[in-house]
């Protein structure tokens, strides 16, 4: 049989906001089909109406949008395997439904909630399944003119995949190797229920998967027990040929404790979990997300690739590109990785440094404006590229550290210990002289400040650099001298040395 094109998918349901963890199997998804020259599908799996949230949809596209994985086909992207929501294929699902059920391979069942539980109550770890499924109200314990007319009277009913005790199923996982569970400790499956006439997550995935031509299946571990059902579905429709490989990626775990990442977590810690902010509409709450707490896309992108995986060397720093290059979906994890956000706010700064000041600007213009600055985008280019080295890991960092360029200091306290410890009874004097010979030079560049005040230094020995930091920003920090006082201009500096004059005596 020739070997068919790798088809992955990315199946997420409307219930909310895009998890990371789920940001993190969409990328390895990505990251697989890239490689191997194929197809990422995006899905969206609806079935549960129930649970549905307005916006989530249109969230989770915006989110991928933002973080630069492109789909090649799906929910808004089109296709030739359509339609990707799940709700709009019941017709399709129905026929399936009908075709396990004449195949003896599935039955309906008529239990109420209120029988199943009383059902529970009177059998310890009760299971719907080969020794209990006779005692239950289904088309296996009744007759057909009973069946036939509970439907016709307008009972609701589920259908149950059958599934025959005494069988090893095997699952082979990229990841983990073969997974093998007898079929015994497995329950008869609700696939289908006439409540909404819609499938449960279990049918319709298979469907869907094997429609749209699904080669591999890239998911979370927590679908790992699922999968011995998901190969006896493929099997009861006679699609062995097609079935796809299975992976199951390790869970995501707390930063500290045991368990899996939530929401709380992030709360409690003071990091976001959701790529972009969510805005609840259910209960108002209003969740941060990575692009509005200020990280870069590509750093968000970069830290979760190595959640679970890595190339099997000391590199960190890795472009979209080369994670393409270099992913190996069976080198993943088996075990959980834990979520260390002080990492993630390092791959941050170090995607800062990399960025050209041109492409950081407008981040840091909005900080400005919000302040009531107003400058040129030349003026803000060059403030990111005098400052970004210092120790930041957000845009949203840098104006605390560099309002002097555009608030004299004269405009807020100047800091007494570094003004105490760096101006004294001479100070003046030597400013002013400093003052003359800035104020003698037609080019106010900083190879021309340098070559001017470094002659005057060897000349009469002073040692200004601190004095004029003092005159120029008011505290101990800020860019080399020549730098600030090349990019305040020659008026602004003369005007802040003479305010320091004045004010420090």
């Amino acid at each position: 049989m020739a070997e068919r094109k790798v088809r992955v998918r990315f199946a997420p349901s409307p219930t909310g906001a895009l998890h990371i963890g789920g940001v993190r199997t969409a990328l390895y998804n990505y990251l697989f089909a890239r490689q191997h020259g194929g197809e990422f599908i995006f899905r969206i799996e609806d079935t549960d109406s129930n649970r549905f949230v307005p916006g989530a949809e249109e969230y989770i596209i915006e989110s991928f949008k933002w973080l630069g994985i492109h789909f090649d086909e799906g929910v808004s992207f089109g296709g030739e395997h359509g339609p990707y929501r799940q709700s709009e294929r019941r017709d399709i699902y129905k026929k399936y439904v009908q075709q396990l059920l004449d195949a003896g391979k599935a039955y309906i069942a008529f239990d109420t909630p209120e029988e199943l539980d009383a059902k529970r109550a009177d059998i310890q770890n009760f299971q719907y399944d080969a020794s209990t499924r006779l005692m239950m109200r289904n088309s296996l314990s009744l007759s057909q003119e009973e069946v036939k007319s509970l439907i016709d009277s307008g009972h609701q009913y589920v259908v149950r995949f059958k599934i025959e005790p005494g069988e090893d199923v095997c699952v082979h996982d990229m990841i983990r190797g073969d997974v093998v569970i007898n079929s015994s400790i497995l329950d008869d499956k609700v696939l289908y229920k006439s409540a909404d006439e819609l499938p449960t997550y279990h049918l319709a995935n298979i469907v869907d998967d094997h429609l749209m031509e699904v080669t591999h299946v890239i998911r979370g571990e927590e679908w790992l027990p699922s999968a011995p059902l998901h190969v006896l579905l493929y099997r009861a429709f006679g699609w062995e040929d097609t079935m796809p490989s299975f992976a199951h990626l390790p869970l995501l775990l707390k930063p500290d404790g045991k368990g899996k990442l939530s929401k709380r977590d992030g709360d409690r810690l003071g990091f976001p979990v959701f790529p972009l902010e969510w805005h609840d509409p259910k209960s108002g709450e209003v969740s941060s997300g990575y692009r509005e707490s200020g990280y870069l896309p590509e750093a968000v992108l970069n830290f979760l690739a190595l959640l679970g995986w890595n190339p099997g060397t000391e590199q960190e720093i890795m472009s979209l590109d080369e994670m393409i290059r270099l992913f190996d979906i069976t080198k993943c994890s088996k075990a959980g990785a834990r979520f260390d956000y002080v990492k993630g706010m390092w791959f941050n700064k170090e995607y800062i440094l990399l960025k050209d000041n041109k492409e950081l600007a407008p981040a840091f213009d909005e900080i400005l404006r919000a302040n009531g600055i107003g400058a040129s985008m030349e003026q803000v280019e060059a403030v990111v590229g005098m400052m970004k080295m210092k120790k930041i890991n957000f845009i949203k960092d840098l104006w605390p550290l560099c309002d002097f360029f555009f608030i004299a200091p004269e405009n807020y306290t100047y800091d007494d210990k570094f003004v105490r410890k760096n101006w004294n009874e001479t100070t003046s004097a030597d400013m002013k002289e400093l003052a003359g010979v800035l104020s003698a030079l037609d080019d106010f560049s900083v190879e021309s400040q340098q070559k001017a005040v470094e002659k005057w230094v060897e000349t009469t020995g002073k040692k200004p650099w601190n004095p004029w930091r003092v005159a120029l920003v008011g505290t101990g920090k800020g860019p080399d001298m020549y730098e600030l006082s090349a990019f305040l201009g020659k008026e602004e500096t003369l005007r802040r040395i003479n305010k320091a004059i004045e004010i420090l005596k």
